[in-house]
């Protein structure tokens, strides 16, 4: 069964859905963010987290190829159930704490990873008109936001007190409890199946390259990405070791950045739809992110508690924001009932940050430090913002 637009099938209630599609992406993040979380107590270099990270979405940029079709011949409740699935058995080989299982653990996530968020797009873009979208696809993208804060407050302590296995157990138990309610939800949006064609790659570059917009969109998400995964998995590290901050201070201080990513996907999503112009939000969250990132790479370690902490949280509501916005945007430029297909071609170029930005922090820490590698992503980051603002110049010629 597939969720896709039918204008013959009576809409099943909106916010179950949003809710079931959040949680998803909540759980999906807590498991990805878990070893950076748990890091210092597992004695996890940045090395190994960043092959953790690379494995994870190397999958998930494979995958993210047949999400689409998936969804469309099993329905978007049961992908959501397939992906606790992954989740469980990911977090399962991470148990054994050794690198080899970590990174066992990391190709597993990626089979969440990739089909998360064409599954969500194809359900919520069925249900949502196009007019209110960029605020409900930012309420959903909040999931990534809950995920990391639960992680960042809760997963120290059990490592601390426990072990790190104790914390990867807990998000076990957490994809049990999601795994049964998607299932729960699944028979309520269930519609039958239009015939659609599946996207290869050639397919996926067409659908960028064709659209002067989508393909803006795609290159400036591939630096935003990386910015992203690495606050979110190498924080943790950066402030043991460079911040002079405990395990359990750098928790709190990512959770305010977290906190902040989720302020920042509901008032983004308000403020593109006040302002209309989803790119323009997008850039300026690109150049908010950049200059956050370059201040706390050269000054970080210089700076007082206080001032620390709001420039995370100000990291935290540009680099951890922006997602709501961008997967609306998305939806309103994807043909009818192609939702799901649009949303896996971008994500392709999405992905490619996730996966060369560990590689880029891995490459340059041992050289310039964490803080170095910060600054670099940051520059790429306006870069990115560059991409958006000129192709919007270019639509009002």
């Amino acid at each position: 069964m597939i969720d896709a637009k039918d204008a013959t099938a009576p809409a099943p209630p909106l916010w179950p859905a949003v809710a079931a599609m959040t949680a998803l992406q909540a759980l999906v993040s807590l498991a990805l963010f878990a070893p950076g979380i748990v890091a210092p107590r597992a004695g996890l270099s940045i090395e190994q987290l960043s092959l953790f990270s690379t494995a994870a979405f190397t999958v998930s940029l494979a995958s993210s190829f047949w999400g689409g079709t998936l969804v469309q011949k099993i329905g978007s409740l049961r992908v959501a159930a397939l992906c606790a699935v992954a989740v469980s058995a990911g977090m399962s080989l991470a148990l054994f704490e050794s690198g080899w299982a970590l990174l066992a653990a990391g190709l597993m996530l990626g089979l969440a990873v990739g089909p998360e968020t064409p599954a969500s797009a194809a359900l919520l873009g069925r249900l949502v008109p196009a007019e209110k979208r960029a605020m409900v696809f930012s309420i959903r993208q909040t999931g990534s936001q809950i995920g990391a804060v639960i992680g960042s407050l809760l997963l120290p302590p059990i490592a601390v007190m426990l072990a790190p296995s104790s914390a990867y157990a807990t998000v076990i138990v957490c994809a049990a409890v999601a795994f049964a309610g998607f299932e729960r939800l699944r028979p309520t949006y269930a519609i039958a199946p239009p015939d659609m064609p599946r996207l290869g790659l050639s397919d996926r570059l067409h659908l960028i390259s064709a659209d002067r917009r989508m393909a803006a969109l795609a290159i400036a998400s591939i630096p935003f990405s990386g910015m992203q995964v690495i606050l979110n998995t190498c924080f943790v590290s950066f402030g043991t070791s460079e911040l002079a901050l405990s395990h359990v201070e750098a928790g709190w201080v990512l959770a305010t950045a977290q906190g902040a990513g989720l302020m920042g996907r509901l008032g983004w999503g308000a403020v593109a739809t006040r302002l209309r112009s989803a790119r323009a939000v997008l850039a300026m969250a690109g150049a908010g992110m950049a200059v956050c990132a370059v201040v706390l790479g050269v000054w970080g370690p210089l700076l007082n508690r206080s001032v620390l902490v709001l420039l995370t949280f100000l990291f935290g509501l540009t680099a951890s924001g922006w997602n709501g916005v961008f997967i609306a945007e998305i939806a309103n430029l994807a043909k009818p009932g192609r939702v799901a297909e649009a949303t896996g071609a971008v994500l392709t170029a999405s992905f490619l940050g996730l996966v060369a930005a560990p590689l880029l922090v891995a490459l340059l820490t041992p050289r310039v430090g964490l803080g170095g590698s910060f600054v670099a992503l940051g520059l790429l980051a306006a870069a990115g913002a560059a991409v958006l603002l000129m192709e919007r110049f270019h639509a009002r010629k």
